[in-house]
């Protein structure tokens, strides 16, 4: 049984193989790295602040994290996005 959904998989992923392939676009990037930097640096606001209990700091803070892991995060992606290996 698993021996053949392992092979129906495989030719399923065959006609879709075009597809897969296909690296995503550099937009796709930018807004993944947006979605994620805003769950993130309300986190690090939120830790910022139990931290400090300021509020202006802990904004600096958090302002300064989501910029610069932002670009961080879109580089990491489009370096990722060129690696073949599990796709």
């Amino acid at each position: 049984m698993i021996a053949d959904q392992l092979i129906l998989d495989k030719k399923s992923s065959k006609s879709n193989y075009k597809e897969d392939k296909k690296s995503e676009k550099p937009i796709r990037s930018i807004a993944k790295a947006i979605s994620w930097r805003i769950i993130g640096t309300l986190d690090t606001l939120l830790v910022s602040y139990l931290l400090t209990g300021k509020v202006v700091l802990a904004a600096s803070i958090a302002s300064i994290d989501f910029i610069t892991k932002m670009f961080l995060y879109f580089f990491h992606e489009r370096i990722w996005n060129r690696i073949g290996w599990g796709k």
